[in-house]
């Protein structure tokens, strides 16, 4: 904190720190959020890194015209800092003198000051530098930032060393058609679906590894639960006993990041009015039970047995919530047929894995599991799916040179966020969301 000329420069403030100068004069930096015309005075709303300020202006101790200010303008703006019970922050800035560093050249074309923003979804998207301004929509990824420091802080308590791998890859760690390919200096390539390989190649070298990165799905689905560039949280563990290790692992660290976010996001989740889970403890019910659980219960006929649909997802999530409380469930044991070629096979029931989904509030966030970590055995599920392992070489030089048991998790950020904010569509919670019809902003 700087004096200039006497007064205090404040470049990054927040109301606990305002009211610690009331009584003085401050300088401020932020932008003109909202121009409210009383009679005979003005609340002016400046909106700085994250907090909202109110400042009043008025002939009576303002050095300029109303008139000059217009918002969404950048101003130095320079005020005394008075008691106001009435205010939300306990205190108001009385306007004296504005210096502008740069004001609209036109007219915004949708208002952003309101409480929400009142537009469609597409609306909202197409404007998104501008309507990422509004308070609540710049709260929603502030709070994304928490959870990314929540996790990144646990993991890195817990021996987690963190990685970045390519996204322009050889091959698709997942296979299927939903990959994007890109033409690399003559040679096919693509853009990664998750950091699998790189993830349990660098199994070998730290043990313990995590990654918060953009993966890319080719994926048609024109849904409110899909992306087609989307941050995925990745870990990896090795020396596993059992998959449920990872499970333990995963509840451990939601645990810890909410309440991260209690601690340090408080404000957001006011402002969000966010129902804050309780995740003292997370059940599990195996995939087939689940089947037969939502069928039995809501007397719906099971028509597919190898993957939930989204409906089920979300009956199920009910019986759970009912049965327990939780907002969360694992469902484990997925059919091997729909799981990729690394997943490990139940010892006791081939027809099944060593795998997990992690449920929230009816939408699938995580999937996760063991995998193979045995060279030959890796090689005969690849022949068996009818993959040719020549293509896998680098890959598979982790087991032909030894890697330790291992398995490990990815979590949609978006669709974490998403769910704890309970919205109707994963694009409210994707900064600039790509998707089938979207590639700008």
């Amino acid at each position: 904190m700087l004096s200039i000329n006497g007064n205090i420069n404040i470049n990054y403030t927040e109301p606990e720190e305002l009211r610690n100068h009331i009584g003085k004069t401050v300088t401020l930096r932020g932008s003109i959020y909202k121009i409210r015309n009383m009679s005979g005075f003005a609340f002016v709303i400046l909106r700085t890194r994250r907090s909202m300020i109110q400042c009043i202006y008025s002939e009576e101790f303002s050095e300029f015209p109303l008139e000059l200010l217009k918002e969404e303008a950048c101003v130095i703006l320079t005020g005394d800092v008075v008691a106001e019970e009435r205010s939300k922050t306990g205190f108001e800035l009385r306007m004296k003198q504005v210096e502008f560093l740069s004001s609209p050249a036109e007219e915004l074309p949708i208002v952003i000051n309101n409480k929400v923003v009142e537009a469609s979804l597409d609306t909202l998207l197409d404007y998104r530098p501008i309507t990422l301004r509004n308070e609540k929509e710049r709260a929603i990824f502030k709070l994304q930032e928490g959870i990314c420091r929540g996790f990144r802080d646990f993991l890195t308590s817990r021996q987690f060393t963190e990685i970045h791998s390519p996204k322009i890859v050889y091959a698709g760690a997942e296979g299927g058609a939903n990959i994007f390919r890109l033409d690399y200096f003559g040679r096919e390539a693509y853009l990664a679906q998750s950091p699998q390989f790189y993830k349990q190649m660098m199994v070998g070298v730290y043990e313990r590894v995590f990654e918060i990165a953009p993966v890319y799905r080719a994926e048609k689905h024109d849904t409110s639960r899909h992306l087609n560039e989307y941050i995925s949280v990745d870990l990896e563990m090795g020396y596993l006993e059992s998959f449920h290790e990872l499970m333990q692992m995963e509840t451990r660290m939601l645990q810890y990041t909410i309440d991260f976010l209690r601690r340090e996001y408080a404000q957001e989740l006011a402002l969000l009015q966010v129902k804050v889970p309780d995740i003292t403890s997370i059940p599990a019910i195996r995939f087939h039970e689940a089947k037969q659980l939502i069928s039995d219960r809501c007397k719906r006929e099971i028509k597919d047995m190898e993957d939930f649909e989204p409906e089920e997802e979300k009956l199920l999530y009910e019986l759970i919530k009912k049965e327990t409380g939780s907002d969360f469930v694992f469902v484990t044991h997925y059919p091997t047929k729909k799981r990729p070629f690394y997943a490990m096979e139940d010892k006791d029931n081939p027809e099944v894995t060593y795998s997990f989904d992690l449920l929230f509030r009816g939408l699938e966030i995580t999937t996760g599991g063991q995998r193979i970590h045995n060279y030959e055995e890796q090689i005969k599920k690849m022949l068996t799916r009818g993959m040719n392992p020549q293509a896998f070489g680098s890959y598979l030089m982790l087991h032909k040179y030894g890697i330790p048991p291992h398995g490990g998790l990815g979590l949609g950020l978006e669709r974490f966020t998403s769910r704890l904010l309970e919205q109707n569509n994963v694009r409210y919670a994707a900064l600039f969301p790509r998707d089938l019809k979207r590639l700008t902003p």
